[in-house]
Order: structure tokens, then sequence, then C-alpha cells
């Protein structure tokens, strides 16, 4: 999709006037203000209806922009120059004078960031002199939103204005590294963790179920469609959707494809537009065939456990 400056600018003078904007990004939509403002970071968790327990990810540009406001180390620059822009983030230490609101990290002196790979999203960050905090443009513990249509069936005219950028390439949120201390995953998401292993040359410890939140998407309700989700299903009643991975030699109309050759890249894309479709369609429970726990499957997985908490 080419950049529409005119629309850019149209974001800008709603984030310059401390407003929320609906942002593309690689991953998933985002709902994004100003991360400098208590006041515009504060309608982000009204309008999510999202706890205040619970952290934002900051957007930045590139590493000039990071510098401002956190400390950075040998781990960061390695997986920096290897995965950014694109779907990682990163624990970072705040500086004793970085201007990020208290809203968006909960008082703590850490902040979650990001370098999102859209080029619309860059566009934007370019034109703004404060990054972007942009968690996913949904309703709390909802289905992240992969469209321009998903926000709009979420928030309606809540939003003062959906910058479009075409549905979100990868579809799933980004993976999250503490380099705080030791480095260890805080969320699995759309960059598989066996290439940030290769890079660090190390194995990581996979920490996304604590007692105490400390990065988004580790409550143990997330993602979910708003109805009963099960796991590992063979059969299905016609009443109930089921989510498939493998084609079927018999095609029912309550069978949803995430993929039809286990293509698990393809099914990561598909997963919450799906889960969005099946709801439009009535359905009252979901059913979801085996899918196999490497790579990005270990994503859906995550995913769909959590929503299955509903």
């Amino acid at each position: 999709m080419k950049i529409n400056h005119s629309n850019i600018k149209k974001a800008k003078k709603f984030l310059d006037n401390y407003e929320c904007v609906a942002i593309p990004t690689e991953t998933v939509y985002g709902l994004a203000a100003n991360a400098y403002s208590d006041k515009a970071t504060k309608k982000i968790f009204k309008l999510k209806k999202r706890p205040k327990s619970n952290p934002l990810i900051v957007h930045y540009r590139n590493l000039f922009d990071l510098k401002k406001d956190c400390l950075i180390n040998k781990e960061f620059l390695k997986l920096y120059k290897k995965f950014c822009p694109g779907p990682l983030t990163f624990i970072l230490p705040l500086k004793q004078d970085s201007k990020i609101s208290k809203n968006v990290t909960n008082n703590k002196k850490n902040l979650a960031v990001r370098f999102p790979k859209h080029k619309i999203m860059r566009a934007l960050l370019k034109e703004i002199d404060y990054p972007l905090a942009a968690p996913s443009a949904n309703l709390s513990t909802r289905v992240s939103a992969v469209s321009h249509n998903d926000v709009k069936d979420d928030f309606g005219n809540k939003i003062k204005y959906i910058l479009e950028g075409g549905p979100s390439s990868i579809g799933l949120e980004s993976t999250i590294i503490d380099l705080i201390k030791k480095p260890k995953i805080l969320r699995l998401g759309g960059l598989k963790i066996s290439e940030i292993q290769k890079i660090l040359k190390k194995k990581l410890v996979i920490e996304n179920n604590p007692k105490k939140i400390s990065a988004p998407g580790q409550y143990k309700l997330h993602y979910s469609p708003g109805i009963p989700i099960r796991l590992n299903v063979k059969k299905a009643n016609n009443n109930q959707a089921f989510l498939l991975i493998k084609k079927q030699k018999n095609e029912k109309s309550n069978y949803y494809y995430l993929t039809k050759n286990n293509n698990l890249n393809e099914a990561a894309k598909n997963l919450y537009s799906t889960l969005r479709q099946i709801k439009k369609d009535k359905f009252r429970s979901i059913v979801v065939q085996k899918i196999p726990n490497t790579g990005l499957g270990k994503t859906i997985n995550d995913r769909l456990l959590r929503a299955s908490k509903f």
C-alpha cells in the first residue's frame, strides 16, 4: 500500500492534540498516543478498558530516538541489528530524565520498546517528535485487530481517526524479550524464539505466565472472541465452529481454515480475522484441531490457550 501523506498529516494533527489514533503495523493494528503525555496515554486505557497495571509498548523510528529514553546493552544491539525494524519488543531500563509518561510503565523503571517495520507507521513516526505508546487496537482481553474494519468493529466512532494501512502482514503481536538482566522471553510472538537464540547464541527461558504482570500479553485471559474455545479436538459437532490447519476430505459449513496445508506462517496471519469471523457468523463455541507446537505454532497455541480461559 502506498503512503498517503495527507492521511499521515491527519493522524499527526490528532496525535499532536493528545488524541488517540489507530495505526497499522506489520504485527497488528495499534491504538496510539503521545508516549510523553499523561493526558494522551490515559485515553488509551480508557478506550480499551485496559487495567492500568498492564504496561504499554512504545514505538520508535530508530536507535537515535530510543537513546533519549532508554539505556542499551550488547544483547540489544545484536538483536536490533538483525531484527529491527520488525516484530521484536525489548524491555530496557528507562533513563532517569526520560519524558515517558508514568501511565505507560505503571510507574516502573523499565520500558517496552519496538521499532515497527510497516512503512506507513514509519512515515508517521518520521513526522512527529515523540514516540508512540501503542497497544493493540482492540478492547481489553478481546481479539486483536488486523485491519481497519476490525478497529471500526471494536470502537466505532470512539477513536478520532484510523490510519489505513491494509491488513497486517504477520497477524500476531511482537515477541517480547526482557534485557534488564539475563535475557528471557516474556511473550511469544511473531518472531520465532529459535531465531533470537541463534543470534544471542544461548537458550532463552520463556516466562510468559508470571505471578506479576511485567509486560503486555501476560494475562491468563486474552485474545478472546467472547465465546468458549476447546483445543486439540479431532471432530466437531455441526453447531460448533471447527478451526483447522489441514485440508479435510469432506468440507462442511462449520469448517474454518487458518491454512489448508499446515503452513504455520499463514495460520498465524489468519488467526485473529478467522476468530472474528466465527463470532460474526454467530457460532457459540469453537473447537480447534491440534496445531504443531513448533515455530509460530507455539505462538498460535499460546493465543488460543489464553482465549480458551473465557
